[in-house]
């Protein structure tokens, strides 16, 4: 067996702490094996490239990870999503882990519930606490800007950590990923606070929550999804989508 790649090594870290902490089990697909086996509609590369697998349990809607692999592009990527159930303000938690095009890149957020704008307390409790690190992540050596939209920027939280980064830099990322980690899982643990959810109702926040999730996942937002598209077919890529903005 192949050692992982870091991208992978991180994603698979990750989501098995995930695992463990909050007491998931996987969804299987029908013939028993991954939720969605992905398989190649590119003519530069045969059979499959990739899969999703699917998580329920604990305090969580559920948990979505895609991994696609195509070592003739140079493409190693790992998404993982952790849903927090519609009508709760419990952020959700994400991690992109990629290398392509001869680089690594990563996104590192926790998905905003409310309009922090207008919820300071919210906003304090749920995101000050990790200043500190979202300040020494984005200080590491060898990280470089990457190529956003400015309305994916808009959708995400101001403390996202989102770079590319070389081999050497890419290594280093296991402390600000453990850093957000632990402190989801102090906000999963505790709840949001009365007073921070004051003048908020469950069905608006599952709506908000609908809403956002369309935004975050519409490929006229995130380029992304035009690629994966024409490399797992359309009907793949418009399931996955479906299943990540799907917060019943």
């Amino acid at each position: 067996m192949s050692a992982a790649s870091l991208p992978e090594a991180l994603a698979t870290k990750t989501r098995d702490r995930i695992i463990a902490a909050l007491g998931l089990t996987e969804i299987p697909g029908d013939d028993g094996g991954p939720y969605m086996t992905l398989e190649s509609h590119a003519p530069m590369a045969q059979g499959k490239v990739g899969e999703v697998r699917v998580y329920s349990g604990g305090p969580l809607q559920q948990m979505v990870t895609c991994t696609i692999a195509v070592p003739q592009i140079g493409l190693d990527s790992h998404m993982l999503f952790a849903f927090t159930p519609g009508e709760s303000a419990v952020p959700h938690f994400t991690l992109d882990s990629v290398a392509a095009g001869g680089h690594c890149a990563y996104h590192l957020d926790l998905v905003p519930r409310l309009d922090l704008g207008a919820n300071l307390t919210y906003m304090d409790e749920v995101y000050t606490p990790l200043t500190e690190a979202c300040k020494a992540g984005r200080a590491m050596p060898g990280l470089s800007e990457a190529q956003l939209d400015m309305r994916q920027l808009a959708i995400m939280s101001p403390w996202m950590l989102v770079s590319r980064a070389t081999m050497d830099a890419f290594k280093g990322l296991d402390a600000s990923v453990d850093a957000y980690l632990d402190h989801w899982f102090s906000i999963l643990e505790r709840g949001i606070s009365d007073e921070a959810l004051e003048a908020v109702d469950s069905a608006a926040l599952s709506e908000r929550d609908r809403r956002n999730r369309a935004i975050i996942f519409d490929p006229d937002v995130d380029k992304v999804w035009n690629q994966i598209g024409g490399l797992i077919g359309k009907e793949n890529c418009d399931a996955l989508r479906a299943l990540l903005k799907n917060n019943a």
